[in-house]
């Protein structure tokens, strides 16, 4: 914990160091530190590109929630994706119940008149959490849920990022719900490093998302959250008020990209990246021309 004490203060310092203020000649947009933010990020940039006449800075790989929201309240950056499910519980602090639709306009009302950001409309897609095990440990054991996975939990060692042990949707109440004890304390870890962690037999469970690439690149089993702990988390752009202000067609080029990228296909452009190891700006950049987006 201390090491991610000092990396934070590290990462912290370079944003404001390296991030100048908004200006009113191009847009600068930033991501989280994992490859479907990266993505999401790429894709707000080139629709930005393509429609309007500003430059545009990417400022990618922020760290994580509590990083990029610092950034944007600072004005360093003026866009970057985030889930409402995130949004509510890590930023407003807010209990996780109700329906995508419920969550969403919580999110949107309240990022307004605490923050002066407007809460974009939703990429189409709902990336929750997702417990995951290695494929061949589902079958031998012959387990789906997270529910039957309690029992064997005693015997696993378990690896989650940082923000999932701290933030209040996260480790301790998922515990509670489903009874979960593992054989030692869960391992705290880049969540670069949780798949194939989980693929080499370091670790036995993993905290990582229903659309990652890795899923399908190594061979996981998502176990269903059956007891319907975790909120609905659909990706969406936050964004300045006063970006927006200026710059009008920032808005109407993003709102562009709404509801069109499905669960799916989110899955499918992460694996392009992190299973096939193709260029995420070109696979964004691929993508966005499949929807008829860009030229």
């Amino acid at each position: 914990m201390r090491n991610f004490s000092v990396s934070v203060l590290v990462a912290l310092a370079l944003i404001f160091a390296s991030c100048s203020p908004a200006h009113t000649d191009r847009i600068v947009i930033g991501s989280k530190n994992f490859t479907e933010s990266f993505l999401l990020g790429e894709m707000m940039a080139q629709m930005i590109e393509a429609r309007t006449q500003l430059k545009v800075d990417r400022r990618f790989y922020l760290a994580g929630t509590y990083i990029c929201q610092q950034a944007i309240l600072a004005g360093r950056i003026d866009i970057y994706p985030e889930y409402t499910g995130t949004a509510l519980t890590a930023i407003l602090k807010e209990n996780a119940g109700g329906d995508k639709q419920e969550v969403y306009q919580r999110v949107k009302d309240e990022y307004q008149r605490r923050f002066a950001l407007q809460v974009g409309l939703s990429f189409g897609f709902n990336d929750t959490f997702a417990m995951e095990i290695r494929g061949e440990e589902a079958q031998r054991l012959k387990i789906k849920t997270l529910s039957q996975a309690a029992a064997f939990a005693p015997q696993w060692r378990a690896g989650f990022g940082y923000e999932f042990m701290e933030r209040p949707d996260g480790y301790r109440g998922l515990a509670s719900t489903y009874g979960l004890h593992f054989a030692e304390p869960p391992r705290i870890m880049d969540l670069g490093l949780l798949a194939r962690a989980l693929k080499d037999h370091q670790i036995d469970l993993a905290a990582g998302n229903t659309t990652d690439g890795q899923i399908r690149a190594q061979g996981l089993f998502v176990l269903e959250d059956d007891r319907h702990y975790f909120p609905p988390y659909e990706a969406v752009p936050v964004m300045r008020q006063e970006t927006l202000q200026v710059h009008p067609e920032v808005g109407r080029a993003l709102s562009e990209l709404a509801g069109k990228i499905s669960d799916e296909e989110m899955q499918q452009l992460n694996y392009a990246v992190e299973g096939q190891h193709h260029d995420a700006a070109v696979v964004a950049r691929e993508f966005l021309k499949s929807k008829g987006l860009v030229p």
